[in-house]
């Protein structure tokens, strides 16, 4: 039975968010509840939106806002895959904070979502075509005025694998360079100094975890961003039934489909979702919180995901709390955070950006730091983005200048943490779930 919320409810969320100095828009929360209250229960339902053709979950549907659609389907052109009649169907979507834009006023990246069905008489088939596609938009995509490839993870590590400074375990998967898609192998060696080759085309028989990641420029503002591109790749036999490559076919919780054309592929593949798809994404939600609180902190990825599990657990109260939280202007530095990698991904890549509009970039952070912080901390951060502005504009000096990248993400990350921290734990019931997680670790 629905729960109807009550003026106390409400006045409840509204106080605790007082009492943090959170600025809550009590209408739009009015309205959240009670739009979620009408769709509980039905987490399966998938809304389309005849205006502008995009469809999703009902939930996820409650949280998109179409005002930047023209941009996303811009870049999306560029990541998609491209449909082969009777051999390759794709559904491209967005997902994370692309798709969740009403309430998440400062994205980081732009996130898609792509299902690839791959129609072939054998798996091994199926694989082969999954290579060559990707090898393909790999290298169609390394390079232009407003895009840089930056990395393709497929496949996995049949071995310890030694890679300059770094030694990769055995079954982490493998990601590639441009360079190393183009030769069709990646060379490395064992821990023993034996030289080790895997070939493109014998990783994409277990492919495991498919994503393409580049840094794009907005067409109109020039503005950078991290577009990534993760692949949900299925094998469709001679007999119609459906295997996933890796294993899982992942449930669509958190996606916006861009195209109406893309019903069909969706509504065949969504066919084969897990019954208890629910269950098994909150739990795997729930093991990324307990990373981000308790050994990778970070506490903005952990109120990102902790928003998506009380929206479908039926914890709205929670849930709304945090939609607030993501609105407030000091959670503008997780942006930051995030740009700052994408800056050094570009000069890293030896992209075809200009050197000006990567200073700019990297100034628009500083300001953006400035107009958001009002405390000792805006100082800090400030000086740390000018050393990384100084050193993208004289490269030659600064050997390393990821050096500089990553002291500024610190700096930022600690304005990050502590502003998260001290918003989440002031709600009781939010700091009693974190403190869950972390007593768990102890034990």
């Amino acid at each position: 039975m629905s729960k109807q919320y009550s003026f106390t409810d409400i006045e409840r969320v509204i106080e605790a968010a007082k009492r943090l100095n959170v600025e809550l828009n009590i209408d739009e929360a009015k309205e959240w509840l009670a739009s979620i209250e009408g769709e509980e229960g039905a987490w399966d339902q998938i809304k389309f939106d005849e205006r502008t053709g995009v469809f999703g979950q009902n939930l996820t549907m409650l949280d998109f806002d179409p005002k930047r659609l023209d941009y996303f389907r811009h870049i999306g052109k560029l990541i998609e895959f491209t449909d082969t009649p009777g051999k390759v169907e794709t559904a491209l979507a967005l997902s994370g904070s692309s798709a969740q834009s009403k309430f998440q006023k400062y994205p980081g990246d732009a996130d898609y979502f792509e299902r690839v069905n791959i129609i072939a008489d054998t798996k091994r088939e199926a694989c082969l075509i999954l290579a060559e596609i990707m090898r393909e938009k790999a290298l169609a995509t390394v390079k232009g005025p407003d895009y840089q490839l930056i990395e393709v993870k497929m496949g996995s590590f049949p071995m310890d694998f030694v890679k300059g400074i770094r030694t990769f375990p055995a079954g982490s998967p493998i990601s590639w360079s441009p360079d190393e898609i183009e030769d069709g192998e990646k060379v490395g060696f064992s821990p023993d100094g034996k030289e080790i080759i895997v070939k493109w085309e014998e990783a994409a028989q277990d492919p495991g975890w498919c994503k393409l990641d580049w840094v794009v420029a907005d067409p109109i503002e020039g503005t950078l961003a991290n577009a990534s591109n993760m692949l949900d790749v299925t094998w469709e036999a001679p007999d119609g039934s459906i295997t996933p490559l890796d294993g899982y076919l992942d449930p669509y919780f958190q996606e916006v489909y861009l195209q109406a054309e893309s019903v069909p592929i969706f509504s065949k593949l969504s066919q084969h979702v897990n019954a208890d798809a629910l269950d098994e994404y909150v739990k795997a939600l729930e093991g990324e919180v307990k990373k981000y609180v308790t050994k990778n902190i970070n506490y903005g990825k952990a109120a990102k995901r902790m928003y998506n599990i009380f929206r479908l657990t039926g914890r709205y109260e929670e849930a709304v709390y945090l939609r607030e939280l993501f609105d407030e202007p000091a959670s503008m530095l997780y942006q930051v955070w995030s740009l700052i990698r994408t800056v050094d991904d570009a000069i890293q890549s030896k992209s075809d950006f200009k050197k000006e509009q990567l200073i700019n970039q990297a100034e628009n952070l500083m300001f953006e730091v400035i107009r958001v912080m009002e405390d000792a901390r805006e100082a800090e951060i400030v000086s740390r983005i000018l050393k990384f502005r100084d050193a993208i504009k004289d490269q030659e000096a600064y050997t390393n200048l990821s050096v500089e990248a990553e002291a500024a993400r610190d700096e930022v990350i600690n304005g990050v943490n502590n502003f998260f921290y001290e918003k989440l734990t002031g709600i009781p019931e939010i700091k009693s779930y974190i403190e869950s997680f972390q007593v768990e670790l102890k034990a």
